[in-house]
């Protein structure tokens, strides 16, 4: 027997607009009412029982276009009574946002909650290159409130070395998985091309995918003037892409207040499942570069949630900024490589494009309609924010859940994460080093710009060995090279040179 006080998800809504007249084209709060509007009609419930929300919580865009954006919505939809916030940074939010307030309406704290966020950032970088000025600006005299404090992505040392852009970031790990996996670089160039392949056959049929283009592994996989590298491994389309004007939004209750609102049964989505975790937070103090604890241990507290096995799940949509993010998270969560259920159920952020840290709210919504369609099933979302630093999750069904809804406290279980032992890092390394894994970075004209390594003193025999964290030299000989013989697990001297840490391979 259901409890009147089992969250549910009653309402989603996807706005897309693509290459609309500049004088016609949505703002961050355009997008986010037309997807609220969306989610309130796939509710079936009247526009002004909006009237009634608890809570109104935007995802943070990446350029937030006016001051106040939350207060901007609320006024637009006469929500004006709801308690609104902003989330920090994160891709993780939307998931969160789930999980979080799923826990609260189970404990009877509130009854009615509205999330959504959006991105016009293609729309913006038109109406800038016209030289006009944007026109988005919604006065208001307060600030908006952070739903939890904002932290700092990277450290001051590891921005030093240039570790702190996210498409220089994430090549880290990619290298690292192929010296794990033992593949060749040109092997694992195939391997990546192939993974993404099957998630452009999945944009091509979205309404509401960015580029809706079937690409071959190959067109993926090599580098060329229209799909440069970005930071290298990766080429231009194995980027997330968030050039675009996209927005969702998702209407949360319980079953009772559902029913007072009128919603039919049918459109009911329940979470079975949810965990939310956080990685050791530095770049610098990972275990390692292949794998990822909290992962692993965000989707055994998931599963065990909703009393399923992985292969039990139906439906899966692994966050997908980058091919790293997604074979990590393969591996943590026991998926095979020859698994024949697709891992995206939207295209992912290279293709379906993603609005910024709001994606993983497409990719529910896009779950919620495929779930009401295939009654039984069950679907998995994953949700990542940083460098695969802050992680949700989220297991979905119309099927309902029987006795009171639980979440665990996930304080309990990110102990398991906190605990685990981590190298020390040298920030002034001199002497012998090997590397660990390294990245060449690319300017937009194709040419290497940027080395950067991260190693252990020594010559790489001693597990415990101090990391550190350097760049090359920009040699363009030497940076090209490092894209075609592989570096990892070779030595080299490493000092510092200009207040950095250089490292010197070979020598």
């Amino acid at each position: 027997m259901t409890n009147d006080l089992t969250p549910i998800l009653i309402g989603v809504g996807q706005a897309t607009q693509k290459q609309a007249d500049l004088d016609k084209v949505s703002s961050p709060v355009d997008l986010m009412e037309a997807a609220t509007w969306h989610a309130v009609d796939d509710a079936g419930i009247r526009r002004d029982q909006l009237g009634k929300l608890d809570v109104l919580v935007i995802v943070k865009s990446f350029r937030e276009a006016t001051r106040n954006s939350p207060e901007a919505l609320a006024s637009r939809l006469d929500a004006g009574q709801a308690t609104q916030w902003l989330t920090p940074n994160g891709g993780n939010a939307p998931q969160y946002l789930v999980n979080r307030f799923s826990e609260a309406i189970a404990n009877g704290e509130l009854r009615f909650a509205l999330f959504t966020g959006a991105e016009a950032m293609d729309s913006a970088r038109r109406i800038l290159k016209s030289g006009k000025k944007l026109p988005w600006q919604v006065p208001s005299t307060t600030d908006p409130i952070l739903l939890f404090p904002d932290r700092e992505m990277a450290n001051d040392h590891e921005k030093l070395h240039g570790m702190w852009i996210a498409a220089h970031v994430y090549p880290l790990f990619e290298n690292a998985l192929r010296a794990h996996y033992g593949h060749t670089i040109e092997q694992h160039q195939q391997v990546m091309g192939e993974l993404f392949a099957r998630f452009t056959e999945v944009a091509q049929a979205s309404p509401h995918a960015w580029y809706p283009v079937r690409r071959t592994a190959e067109e993926i996989a090599t580098a060329s003037p229209t799909n440069r590298y970005v930071g290298w491994p990766y080429t231009k389309y194995m980027n997330a892409m968030n050039q675009i004007n996209q927005s969702a939004a998702l209407l949360l209750t319980s079953i009772g207040f559902a029913r007072e609102l009128g919603v039919d049964e049918s459109r009911w989505i329940y979470l079975h499942g949810c965990a939310d975790t956080t990685e050791i937070w530095h770049m610098s103090e990972r275990v390692n570069y292949y794998s990822s604890p909290a992962i692993r241990v965000m989707g055994e507290q998931a599963l065990s949630m909703a009393c399923l096995s992985m292969g039990e799940i139906d439906f899966i949509d692994l966050y997908s900024c980058f091919p790293s993010a997604v074979e990590i998270a393969r591996d943590e969560l026991g998926i095979t490589i020859d698994d024949p259920r697709p891992l995206t159920i939207t295209g992912g952020l290279p293709f379906h494009g993603g609005a910024g840290n709001n994606y993983v709210m497409n990719s529910i919504a896009a779950m919620v309609e495929k779930l009401r369609a295939h009654p039984g099933k069950f679907g998995l979302v994953t949700a990542n924010g940083g460098y695969l630093s802050k992680h949700a999750a989220g297991i979905y069904s119309r099927t309902p859940i029987a006795g009171p809804w639980r979440r665990e406290d996930p304080a309990m279980y990110q102990t398991l994460i906190d605990e685990a032992p981590r190298p020390t890092l040298e920030e002034n390394p001199e002497g012998r080093g090997s590397v660990e894994t390294y990245t060449v970075t690319f300017a937009r004209d194709g040419n290497p710009e940027r080395g950067i390594v991260i190693g252990r003193l020594g010559d790489g025999t001693d597990p415990d060995a101090p990391r550190f964290l350097a760049n090359t030299p920009a040699d363009r000989g030497l940076l090209e090279s490092m894209t075609r013989k592989d570096l990892i697990g070779q030595t080299g001297t490493v000092g510092k040179h200009d207040g950095i840490n250089l490292f010197r391979p070979g020598e």
